[in-house]
């Protein structure tokens, strides 16, 4: 995904957290002979992935309240639940989405969920050792409570893990903020851009946007303003989007809309799986990719997806535009492949160091084995990559150039305990949902 295309036969030379070299095998070693080697023979190295979308403490609730419509989901079953989750059980279940995540090849995830100052998300994926940009989600009746944690959160944790952390302000939605509230939090986030941001890591916007197709109805019910525009010219009207913004989801939008998001610069966090699972709909993403829009891939969380796979994500998303709109030209295996490294680093903000191979990069960076029959035989890695891959297929990954997967060995945590971890956790919910 760099500048030089597929190199066959080629070598990426790290020093520190940064890429140095990209090239021809045989011309890098002579160039680094004495250089430490890991043997990819055999197999594919690509830039980490980036999900763009998760709410990473959420796989505690894998499997939990599935086979509802969204709101009945939100609101029947999983608020309900929430009210018992405490820091710890947030910070466990970040570990299991940290672990599953750098298994599956994906080295950055932008989550918004529940911050607590003592056991959180970016705890989580610290010790992992995990890229993330984590939010704390506000609603507007815990305004207080919210500024609070956001301030914690930007306080001890943005730019924090050798950079591997950064912080972000995270609107739940439109019919869960109120107007006054939505504008106040994009002061918000430019108060703590100024404080703790800087060029290369500054603080952004993540939210839901346009998710269903009752969405503005919601609002005009909730905070008896007009929505006739739609959502997004709602919340244009109240000065808060720019290129500093994440909308997830934008699935029912108009060609207003579509239009207003490319003059914006609004990146669009897609999430073919869950928008199908919930039934939420299909977002118009061939339309919002030829209007400019940057578009990148989110998994969306453990609890609606059920899973934090990005090879299914990028398959998914290939097959479903295919399908709807009925042309197998739309949406290329390098297109989804782009939008999971790439473009995922630009819906960041973090192109200047992630997403391409490319020298001067971080080094988070993905060895795919491809000795395999289901990839065999090979006449495009693009292709293989975006429709044959598995997480399985993962072996080795690289965050900030330390090794964090070794022959799908998790080298930073014992993921086994993790995993017992969050079967406690789930004993512990149950239990407090029961009393």
């Amino acid at each position: 995904m760099g500048a030089g295309g597929v190199i066959r036969d080629g070598a990426v030379v790290v020093e520190g957290n940064s890429i140095i070299d990209v090239g021809k095998s045989d011309d890098v070693k002579r160039r680094y002979p004495r250089y430490e080697k890991l043997n990819a023979s055999g197999k594919v190295v690509l830039p980490g992935m980036v999900n763009a979308h998760h709410h990473a403490a959420m796989s505690l609730l894998r499997g939990y309240a599935d086979d509802l419509p969204l709101q009945e989901w939100l609101e029947k079953w999983i608020w309900p639940l929430e009210t018992h989750i405490e820091g710890y059980d947030i910070y466990t279940g970040a570990l299991l989405t940290a672990v599953e995540c750098v298994l599956g090849g994906c080295t950055t995830v932008n989550t918004m969920y529940h911050h607590k100052p003592d056991f959180n998300e970016a705890k989580a994926f610290a010790e992992v050792g995990l890229r993330g940009a984590v939010g704390h989600v506000c609603f507007s009746w815990r305004k207080d409570e919210d500024k609070r944690m956001l301030l914690d959160l930007a306080q001890n944790w943005h730019g924090k893990a050798d950079g591997l952390l950064r912080v972000t302000v995270d609107p739940h939605a439109a019919y869960t903020v109120d107007p006054a509230y939505m504008k106040e939090l994009h002061s918000v986030c430019s108060d703590l851009n100024e404080r703790f941001g800087n060029p290369q890591l500054p603080l952004f916007w993540h939210t839901h946007l346009a998710e269903t197709v009752d969405e503005a109805t919601k609002v005009s019910q909730a905070f008896h303003v007009s929505v006739d525009r739609g959502v997004v010219e709602y919340l244009d009207d109240l000065g808060v989007l720019n290129q500093n913004v994440v909308a997830a989801h934008c699935v029912h939008l108009s060609n207003r809309e579509i239009r207003l998001l490319a003059e914006r610069g609004v990146k669009v966090a897609h999430n073919a799986v869950s928008n199908l699972k919930l039934a939420s709909g299909i977002s118009p993403v061939p339309q919002l990719l030829k209007a400019g829009v940057t578009v990148a891939i989110g998994t969306d969380s453990s609890c609606s997806n059920n899973s934090s796979d990005m090879f299914e994500a990028m398959k998914t998303t290939a097959l479903l535009h295919k399908g709807f709109y009925g042309d197998p030209t739309l949406m290329s295996a390098e297109t989804v492949l782009r939008m999971a490294t790439t473009e995922g680093a630009r819906s960041l903000l973090w192109e200047n160091a992630i997403g391409s191979l490319d020298i001067g990069k971080r080094a988070d960076m993905v060895i795919i084995d491809f000795k395999k029959p289901h990839l065999t035989p090979v006449y495009s890695e693009v292709s293989h990559l975006a429709y044959a891959a598995k997480c399985s297929d993962v072996q080795t990954v690289l965050v900030n150039g330390e090794l964090i997967v070794d022959n799908r060995e998790v080298m930073t945590i014992n993921q086994y305990r993790v995993m017992e971890m969050a079967e406690k956790a789930r004993e512990r919910l149950l239990t407090r949902l029961q009393a």
